[in-house]
């Protein structure tokens, strides 16, 4: 079974517990989602500053804010504006509402999780379920009042 799974990707063993690798799961997609949302807000600022934003993804990229978003999300679906990355909206938020509901079972706080959670809901009541998660940046772009393409 072992070099069936590793055509999907890299394989980790979690444990003999139950349930280990879904919280793994989900803790991975919480910092995905975070890492869209503050990307954009970062950018917007940015944007609105002054900086162009292919600019400002290069000079992130480069530097210690680099992160899954400012180096594959904003290049391939928010600079071009096609907001198409691949991954819904509604399935994020979905994500997103699991870890949080799981970590907060646990007695961890979710502080950040829960204003991630947050962007998520109102991009899904603005756009739609279906629509790209990367929607979550043209949210920030209408509150900021600036549009961030490269």
């Amino acid at each position: 079974m072992q070099p069936i799974l590793k055509n999907f990707g890299k394989l980790f063993y979690t444990g003999d517990q139950p349930g280990v690798a879904q919280t793994a799961k989900l803790a991975n997609n919480l910092m995905a989602a975070a890492a869209l949302v503050i990307t954009s807000e970062a950018v917007a600022m940015g944007v609105k500053g002054g900086v162009n934003a292919k600019v400002l993804i290069d000079i992130i990229n480069a530097s210690s804010g680099r992160n899954s978003a400012s180096e594959d999300k904003f290049p391939r679906a928010v600079l071009p504006g096609t907001f198409d990355f691949g991954f819904a909206t509604g399935l994020s938020y979905k994500d997103v509402r699991l870890c949080i509901d799981e970590a907060e079972a646990m007695g961890v706080p979710m502080v950040c999780g829960a204003s991630v959670r947050q962007m998520l809901a109102i991009t899904q009541a603005k756009f739609g379920a279906a629509s790209d998660f990367t929607s979550i940046a043209k949210v920030v772009e209408e509150w900021a009042g600036v549009q961030m393409r490269g």
